[in-house]
């Protein structure tokens, strides 16, 4: 009888340890080259076994009030086994309902903006690159305005550092094409990592914090329920 229990006692414990022992890895790339636009991001976690996939294949732009209209997919092992594929209106009404929804987050935890500071502190960056190729029609401007960009691209770089760990220098680079016509050209790749155990540490905080908050839990649901009835109707449209 003992043996019986021992057996998937210790099997439990062993996917315990390899749960904890793995890690979800990131890949975020942004490109875009005249009018081609692509947002991908990939996750995987548990060796391999839960695997997603979002991508915007194109942005476009429908003025002021309207906002940016895109055509998001979802793919991976951890759907339903159907490739999501959806539009997206992002438009000033939805940035403005975002707002609220992460002020009422604040509002019903504990010292949230620490959390999300000390979460982000323990995600490892191990590659990071940005290129950048631009043309303002005339010789003298792009030449000018490539110092600019320079400069706005690592105080952006040095932003980010001071949130994640950069396990390598960032290549940054900035190529000024010298023609009578305007062009635009830009790929950010972004590799990364945070370990499993630390996110499931995060998480344990995150509800502390939530509890130590006066109505913080039903705050929480209040704002989960929202969320679920967004995503649903966003699905039947």
């Amino acid at each position: 009888m003992t043996l019986w229990l021992g057996i998937p006692l210790g099997l439990l414990v062993l996917a315990m340890i390899l749960v904890l022992s793995s890690s979800i890895d990131f890949r975020f790339r942004c490109y875009k080259h005249g009018k081609n636009d692509l947002l991908e991001l990939d996750v995987i976690t548990l060796f391999g076994l839960i695997k997603l996939h979002y991508e915007l294949p194109r942005l476009v732009f429908k003025g002021l009030e309207r906002g940016v209209l895109g055509k998001f997919k979802e793919t991976g092992t951890a759907t339903t086994g159907v490739d999501t594929v959806k539009e997206e209106q992002f438009d000033k009404e939805r940035f403005e309902h975002w707002r609220e929804n992460i002020q009422l987050a604040a509002k019903s935890t504990r010292g949230l903006k620490e959390w999300f500071r000390d979460t982000l502190s323990h995600v490892k960056i191990s590659k990071f690159d940005w290129s950048t190729d631009f043309s303002l029609g005339d010789a003298a401007d792009t030449a000018i305005a490539s110092g600019a960009v320079w400069g706005l691209k690592w105080s952006i770089v040095g932003f980010i550092s001071q949130w994640v760990k950069l396990k390598h220098n960032p290549r940054v680079f900035v190529k000024p094409v010298f023609q009578d016509e305007h062009c635009f050209s830009m790929e950010l790749v972004c590799k990364g990592k945070l370990s499993v155990s630390y996110a499931i540490y995060a998480l344990f905080q995150l509800l502390l914090r939530v509890l130590r908050e006066t109505g913080g839990i039903g705050q929480w649901r209040k704002l989960l329920k929202q969320m679920r009835r967004e995503h649903r109707g966003q699905s039947l449209e």
